[in-house]
């Protein structure tokens, strides 16, 4: 897949799959990861926002006062999303680099466009 079709099937899921305040929450993340932590941009930084967001969806589920199945769906689903969070975050630390301002508008313009 070239890195074109790819970053087209990252937008179309990242406008189809998040509302607006996820959207505003991945790329706060995204920006956060990419300016304070020094990862990379990319599909890696791309699927560590998203399973963040994805967190965050089910943080606000657990609030809701789920009961019995929903609420063991819930908690297998969050540790299945944790332990994705830690593998792309193992990736994004072995290629940390120093990214300036305007490649980090750049990937974030290219998801919000």
């Amino acid at each position: 897949m070239s890195q074109q079709t790819l970053l087209l099937h990252l937008k179309e899921q990242f406008l189809s799959e998040f509302n607006p305040d996820e959207r505003m929450y991945f790329l706060k993340k995204a920006r956060e990861a990419i300016l304070t932590d020094n990862y990379a941009p990319g599909e890696d930084l791309y699927h560590y926002c998203y399973f963040l967001t994805q967190r965050k969806r089910i943080e606000e589920m657990e609030g809701s006062n789920a009961l019995g199945v929903l609420r063991y769906l819930v908690v297998e689903g969050r540790k299945d999303i944790d332990d994705a969070i830690r593998i792309y975050k193992s990736r994004l630390q072995k290629n940390k680099r120093s990214v300036s301002h305007k490649e980090c508008d750049l990937f974030l313009s290219c998801l919000n466009a």
